[in-house]
């Protein structure tokens, strides 16, 4: 199973729209993960359109959007757990604040965005994955997204754009 990643697209406040190399790459997807900070409505029914998606909201989505999407997801995929959220607060501890987040899930991979900044790094037995941003650097020196491969094992991987 191929999973495509993404987090704090921001679009149209950012960019007009995503890169073509996200595009190419959600052909051959079977799921989209959104960490949130998608921004518009107009552009989660894009991505709607384009295949099966589960998004969380982020702080700076569309009032339209919050009450659509919830703040959080688990979504489990044969032995594995997925929990998605977006992150708040400060960037500094995140990865501390949405492990507490979903300590009774125990999950076998967090993804989340608010950062900006990609992040794959695994602590306690979990993977915290956050694709980055592909559509702004503001907090980093790449634009980025993610693929998440789920086969015999969960394999994880930052894609720059």
């Amino acid at each position: 199973m191929k999973i495509i990643v993404l987090a704090d697209t921001h679009i149209p406040e950012r960019a007009q729209d995503l890169p073509q190399q996200i595009y190419d790459d959600l052909k051959d997807a079977d799921l989209i993960l959104h960490a949130g900070d998608i921004i518009s409505l107009d552009f989660l029914k894009k991505l709607e359109k384009i295949g099966k998606i589960k998004a969380v909201q982020g702080n700076m989505d569309e009032p339209a959007l919050k009450d659509k999407l919830p703040l959080r997801e688990v979504i489990k995929i044969g032995k594995y757990v997925i929990c998605l959220t977006h992150g708040r607060g400060s960037p500094f501890n995140l990865t501390e604040q949405v492990h507490n987040e979903f300590l009774k899930e125990k999950p076998s991979i967090i993804v989340f965005g608010h950062s900006h900044k990609p992040l794959n790094m695994r602590k306690d037995d979990i993977l915290f994955f956050n694709p980055g941003s592909p559509t702004d650097k503001i907090f980093s020196d790449t634009n980025s997204y993610g693929i998440i491969t789920i086969g015999d094992s969960l394999e994880a991987k930052i894609v720059k754009v």
